[in-house]
Formats: structure tokens, sequence, C-alpha cells
């Protein structure tokens, strides 16, 4: 049996924060059905810099709207071949971030796709969370407030 004890609860969605990639709150559905989280992105494109493979791309981290728009750029983890929901698969490119909610953090794997019909922006899945979080589905936004638009 796992240690539970002392595990913050987090909702079915929440406010997050990506702070290497620049994206200071999205909100992402917490998804523990699926085993990656993904982030919309567009206009990928991939690149070596010393060597190291990169990867560039652009995300609006509001759903719904087009401003504003976060420019990205990182190391490519690696491409693997995801099914979604739907069972359709998919090859998505992988990279490792920081993910941030409220006052915790830690690397996470997260693959990169188009979610622009999907009502969230960002998909938290429970790799992404596994030892972190005890997740309550009937609360949300446990872990900070929506942020004060500028």
């Amino acid at each position: 049996m796992s240690e539970t004890k002392d595990k913050p609860v987090i909702g079915w969605r929440e406010w997050v924060a990506l702070p290497e990639l620049g994206i200071t709150h999205i909100k992402a559905k917490v998804d523990t059905g699926a085993r990656t989280s993904a982030l919309h992105t567009f206009e990928l494109e991939t690149y070596h810099d010393k060597g190291a493979p990169m990867i560039r791309f652009k995300v609006h981290p509001r759903q719904g709207h087009q401003k504003p728009e976060v420019e990205c750029h990182c190391q490519l983890l690696e491409q693997r071949w995801v099914a979604d929901s739907g069972g359709h698969r998919e090859e998505r490119h992988v990279i490792v971030t920081e993910l941030q909610i409220g006052l915790h953090h830690w690397p996470i794997e997260m693959t990169l796709t188009n979610r622009d019909s999907m009502k969230f922006r960002m998909l938290l899945g429970r790799t992404g969370m596994a030892e972190h979080f005890l997740v309550d589905p009937q609360l949300s936004y446990q872990l900070g407030p929506k942020p004060k638009r500028r």
C-alpha cells in the first residue's frame, strides 16, 4: 500500500505553471486515466544546439484565446507513440520541464500536441503527479487561486 499521509489534495482541475517554458499559469485537467501529461502546442520546429536535440514551439495558455502567445525553447527528450482517449495513435515530441502547482514543483515528462479542440490546454497525467498528490474529483483549484488577468 502506498503512503498517503501528508500528501496535499488536488481537484480534477488546477492552475499550474511551467516556469522553464515561461508559462506563469495555465488551466490543467487532472486526469488519472492518462499516463502522460500533454500540452497544447503549435508551430513545432526541431533543431540542434551544440549537438543536443532541441524543440521550439508556441503555446496559447488561455483556452479560447489567441493571446498571449508564448514561444518556448527546450531540449527534446524523444519522440514517442501515444494513444489518446479515443484510441487514436499519434507520434508526439516529449520534453521534460518543471511543473509548479501552488508551492510544489518538480520535473515532469510532457508530450506536445494540438489540443485546440479540447476544453483544457494542458492535461496532467498520472506519472506527472504520482507520489505528490491525492486527487479528489469533487474539488477544483485547491492549490492556488485563479491568476488575476493583466
